[in-house]
């Protein structure tokens, strides 16, 4: 202890000796840079509102690489009053609230912080869509040095990282398959009760239809397999992709003569079936403000998925056939290889024809299906699948799996191989479900490290 002790003073003589911290900050820093600083704490976790209101920071969260708010799960306490967990949002100028439309877009409605750099010269207000105010804090600049270099990760490590680092890559392994079986269980018991209520080939057609959702644009997907089940869009055949496109509003009015003759054609087939529904269902079509077209790939467009979902349907019977079967290979082919005159060659209703054939359904996607849908569909019918489910690799790069892994796993060479496997992304997911989402105490308090010391 002495020498540490000497070793600080020594330090603290030396004047050319100065804390470095995370990232190299320009002069005019732009709007990542200034995540990075804050996201490493180099600003600190206590800081003043813009009506003097004092603001402690528990818990960062974890950086959101996507659309939305920058910051997600993020604890934070303000003056007297008991935490509140949310998101926060960083600009560099204050007015970016408005300039951004954040004050419209729902995905900003649980904001619990704006934090800024500049100041515009004008009082002015951070609200969301419900008109809640949102508290503001303006960062100091110049309480930063200009000296450092490294990398952000997506999550601050855990308290974790120390036992798990110290278990044995196969008992590692154990635990991450342990909480994937968990998590498989819970699936199938999720999908036992929708089959209760729906049977089971509804439950099968909502589940497909969520998958295809994708993250954005579930709940358009959700909604749109409950207002047209599939017994109904079977019993009109040759009218369910109409059908699906008129209540998703996809076909509100069309004026064909603008619409790029690629398209033009398949417009005009879907308009001439739909319009006579459209009275009928015009109650049910779904609200334009649901759907998300931005910050996804265009091969996920939900125009394709849509496109998609309808060819799924129009081949129910071989699909039911396999999805019962439970056997990955041949389902991923079925599905990778199903066809569709205009969306093997379209991103959107409305773009040009692309100049090489697009997968309607491709093998992640697919894979995606057999382990969220299929698999826990055989789970709930007793069927032993668990040898068959641990040989699947994992498809996606998921996003809650990386910052689960940057949390559990941070500066650990073996990371890549456990979360290589669909079981290892798995067990990761559920862990962060279970205790990183659960947590508001940076760590503090999680029981999960004791429990990791103990197995």
């Amino acid at each position: 202890m002495h020498s540490i002790n000497r070793y600080a003073e020594i330090r603290k003589q030396t004047s050319r000796v100065g804390e470095r911290p995370l990232i190299a900050l320009p002069k005019i820093p732009n709007e990542l840079e200034l995540q990075a600083r804050w996201f490493a704490g180099e600003f600190g976790r206590k800081f003043r509102t813009l009506a003097g209101e004092a603001v402690e920071i528990v818990q960062f969260g974890f950086w959101n690489r996507e659309a939305g708010p920058d910051f997600q799960n993020a604890v934070v306490r303000i003056g007297d009053g008991p935490t509140s967990r949310g998101t926060i949002e960083i600009d560099l100028l204050d007015r970016n609230w408005e300039l951004h439309r954040h004050s419209t877009n729902p995905a900003f409605d649980d904001a619990i912080l704006h934090v800024f750099l500049e100041r515009s010269g004008v009082e002015f207000f951070a609200r969301t869509s419900t008109h809640r105010n949102v508290a503001q804090i303006q960062l100091d600049l110049a309480a930063l040095r200009d000296v450092a270099t490294g990398i952000v990760p997506l999550a601050h490590a855990g308290r974790c990282v120390a036992p798990l680092r110290n278990l044995e890559a196969e008992r590692v392994a154990n635990v991450l398959e342990q909480a994937a079986k968990f998590r498989l269980r819970q699936k199938g018991n999720r999908l036992r009760q929708r089959i209760e209520g729906h049977g089971r080939d509804e439950t099968l057609f909502q589940t497909v239809a969520e998958a295809l959702g994708y993250k954005q644009n579930r709940l358009p997907f959700t909604l749109l397999s409950q207002r047209l089940s599939l017994a109904f869009l079977r019993s009109r055949r040759e009218d369910a992709e109409s059908l699906l496109f008129g209540v998703a509003g996809f076909l509100d009015a069309p004026d064909l003569d603008t619409q790029r003759k690629s398209a033009r054609s398949y417009l005009r087939s879907l308009w001439d079936r739909w319009w006579k529904y459209r009275e009928q269902f015009s109650r049910l079509v779904l609200p334009a403000k649901l759907w998300k077209m931005s910050g996804a790939r265009p091969l996920n467009h939900p125009h394709r998925r849509l496109g998609a979902l309808a060819t799924v349907v129009a081949q129910w019977k071989p699909f039911s056939t396999l999805a019962r079967a439970s056997q990955a290979t041949p389902l991923i082919s079925f599905l990778a290889d199903l066809q569709h005159d205009f969306w093997n060659h379209h991103y959107t209703l409305a773009a040009p024809r692309a100049s090489s054939p697009l997968a309607l359904i491709g093998k992640s996607r697919a894979a995606e299906i057999l382990a969220n849908v299929i698999y826990p569909l055989a789970v709930n019918d007793d069927r032993e699948i668990w040898n068959d489910y641990k040989k699947l690799r994992a498809q996606l790069s998921n996003q809650a799996a990386r910052i689960a892994a940057a949390r559990l796993f941070a500066g650990d060479p073996r990371q890549r191989g456990f979360v290589q496997s669909l079981v290892g992304q798995q067990g990761l997911l559920q862990i962060y479900e279970d205790f990183c989402l659960r947590d508001a105490s940076d760590c503090a308090s999680c029981p999960l490290p004791e429990q990791l010391r103990r197995w």
